[in-house]
């Protein structure tokens, strides 16, 4: 009995904790004081150390961390994280709200408008009620778990409270209030250690840190915007934000629903003063339309929501020495030319380089070394010189001239008519292209090989091991030993992950290769259209034009990529590999019926079993191309639950055929 009762009040205690822990870190309304709590969490940690089989991840007691991450796993999101798409003025929101009107058919629409917060964005999955992982954006369809560093952070719940659904995903941004910041700064400076830059590296920075109990001291704080499932109807943004405060998450109430550009512009006049009164940084607005239904039928395109908008506010100017130009020289072989600054803080950052894109900015600018020029940040992130101070000119002998020959190999440049980047022209033998291409290969994007990574790509091409991408299946475990600081299982982990590389698909294989203008894009239409990658390299430039998404640039880079004897010769080497898989090479792939063979599909509704990626991949693994928006070009409108009205309508009065998830599960014999 007394064994029991003791049990019975550990499970009390982590309820009455997680409670108080969201009235004090969620609702700034604690009902006990500090030193109740502590009682309470001490007590609670005597307990589940008398029963470590009662262990939960989720207990209040591992807020406090302690626990050290060598590495964070790679981790696949099972919904697409797509960015928002930057504007910095009200004509801008005008012609995106007239896009809207004209893909829905009508203008009654509300919109729910946000603030943008500069923080990290995470995304945490959630099943029965407990948090299972936490993900970063990364590349927005991968990132890193940092589900260990996440549970410290103590306005993330870890237990849900009242009527949740039994799965989902939400997503916020983790950020530093200035305060804290600022203790940080003071506390590091008594140690006489470097200050933190600002708030949103620091959160960044703090969320990768190995020791899990220092991520706890550093009291990242999360605000939450949006939750993600397949089957939420025809609720609002705002509507599914309130349930989700309900749940426990930690909601900024002060949003706003407007119908109308005028009162967006409203919000965003309003918060360009407020948001100098709040402890956390913000750098702009996020306008959503508000109806679910609406936000699935306008979809996204490869980039962006149709559905959102963020608007940026003005970037900070400030003006600095600039001392230098460099050129550096990208896989490809672009010359791109960057300015070396005397030091200055940009948005709390310290800049020292600064873009200057192609010879014809330079030449805009008539730039001069001595001159002071101006600096911002592109949306806040990339530095750009945007002008020079007209009253503090250097003299004209100091003008900057563009090279004639390349920074490192002294190769001839040359510049495509029409196009306004220059080129080395020794695009096999010059080092940084070389390095660039075995670093764009390996790369996440494209034949995504766990283990090398950048700095290795380097380290393997000093010592002779890697002289271009078909070298590392050249690769063995006991050359690799013999570099420095590679340990047998660091070894073997890369030779793993080359081998394991052979088995990517043909897209991820021609977008590895680096053919100049061919992106992840259009490799998977190229690949998607000739499926088998003899048949590609012998297309010619006509075959080519006739894809969609490949234009006159692209398809004359194609046929000038395969008429190059050194890059015919590289292929043979791959070739004798192994490399490439071909695009049916997958036997599920394979056993699926072509119903879509040269289809354009509009996908509308919910698919309960599909995420909205998947059900795109099906509709390419059956043969067909996933549009967003129905037009006279579309052969079929595959439906789910609660389809776009809008969508079906036109599709009826154009004649466009209709597909049900049941007619097609039958179809194919899968559940959809």
């Amino acid at each position: 009995m007394m064994e029991q009762k003791a049990i019975d009040r550990l499970y009390e205690l982590r309820d009455q904790l997680h409670d108080h822990n969201h009235r004090y870190y969620v609702r700034n309304k604690p009902i006990i004081s500090d030193h109740q709590f502590d009682l309470l969490m001490l007590e609670l940690q005597e307990l589940e150390s008398k029963y470590p089989n009662l262990f939960d991840s989720n207990s209040p007691t591992q807020r406090v961390g302690g626990t050290i991450t060598e590495s964070f796993e790679t981790a696949q999101h099972q919904f697409p994280l797509y960015s928002l798409q930057n504007t910095y003025s009200k004509e801008e929101i005008i012609q995106w709200r007239k896009r809207i009107i004209k893909l829905l058919g009508h203008d009654h629409i509300s919109f729910l408008c946000e603030l943008k917060f500069d923080g990290v964005s995470i995304n945490l999955q959630y099943k029965e009620g407990k948090l299972v992982r936490a993900i970063t954006r990364g590349d927005g369809q991968k990132g890193d778990n940092v589900t260990t560093n996440v549970r410290t952070i103590s306005s993330i719940p870890l237990v849900l409270q009242n009527d949740f659904p039994h799965e989902f995903e939400i997503r916020g941004e983790i950020i530093m209030n200035r305060r804290q910041f600022d203790r940080l700064n003071v506390s590091r400076k008594e140690k006489g250690l470097e200050l933190y830059r600002n708030p949103r590296n620091t959160a960044a920075g703090s969320l990768k840190l190995q020791d899990s109990s220092i991520v706890a001291k550093r009291q990242l704080n999360c605000f939450f915007f949006s939750v993600v499932q397949q089957n939420l109807g025809d609720q609002t943004q705002f509507d599914i934000l309130q349930k989700a405060k309900q749940w426990g998450f930690k909601i900024f109430e002060r949003m706003e629903i407007v119908d109308s550009v005028e009162g967006i512009w409203e919000f965003i006049e309003k918060w360009k003063f407020e948001r100098k009164n709040l402890d956390f940084e913000i750098d702009g607005v996020v306008i959503k339309v508000n109806s679910l239904a609406y936000q699935n039928e306008l979809g996204q395109t490869s980039k962006f929501p149709r559905w959102a908008i963020a608007f940026k506010y003005p970037a900070e100017n400030v003006s600095t020495l600039l001392k230098s130009v460099a050129y550096q020289v990208g896989k490809t072989g672009a010359i791109t030319p960057v300015a070396e600054l005397l030091p200055v803080i940009l948005t709390g950052t310290q800049v020292k380089r600064a873009s200057l894109h192609n010879a014809d900015q330079i030449q805009k600018l008539d730039l001069r070394i001595g001159d002071w020029v101006y600096v911002e940040k592109g949306g806040e992130i990339i530095p750009k010189i945007t002008g020079v101070v007209s009253t503090n000119r250097a003299p004209i002998e100091n003008k900057v001239v563009f090279p004639k020959c390349c920074p490192h190999c002294n190769a001839p440049l040359t510049r495509v008519k029409d196009q306004a980047i220059h080129y080395c022209t020794n695009s096999h033998y010059c080092k940084p292209q070389i390095i660039g291409k075995v670093q764009h290969y390996i790369s996440r994007s494209a034949m995504d090989i766990e283990g090398v990574g950048d700095q290795k790509v380097v380290m393997l091409y000093e010592y002779g091991l890697v002289k271009g991408i078909a070298d590392l299946y050249l690769l063995t475990v006991e050359k690799l030993m013999n570099l420095p600081l590679i340990q047998i299982k660091s070894a073997e982990n890369m030779i793993q992950g080359i081998q394991k590389s052979k088995n990517q698909p043909l897209w991820r294989f021609i977008f590895g290769l680096g053919i100049r203008h061919v992106g992840e894009t259009a490799s998977k239409q190229l690949a998607k259209k000739f499926q088998f990658f003899e048949r590609f390299v012998s297309a010619n430039y006509e075959s080519l034009i006739k894809i969609d998404d490949i234009g006159e640039i692209m398809a004359h880079s194609i046929v000038n990529y395969f008429s190059d004897s050194y890059n015919i010769e590289l292929i043979n080497r791959l070739k004798s590999h192994g490399l490439p898989q071909n695009v049916n090479s997958h036997q599920e792939t394979e056993k699926l019926p072509r119903v879509f063979e040269n289809k354009k599909v509009v996908v509308s509704g919910v698919f309960e079993n599909y995420s909205r990626q998947e059900i795109k991949q099906l509709v390419e693994d059956l043969g067909g191309q996933m549009v967003s928006s129905v037009s006279k070009k579309t052969d079929f409108i595959l439906f789910g639950s609660s389809p776009g009205a809008s969508k079906i309508s036109k599709a009826k009065s154009l004649g466009v055929s209709l597909m049900s998830q049941t007619e097609l599960k039958k179809r194919i014999g899968l559940q959809l």
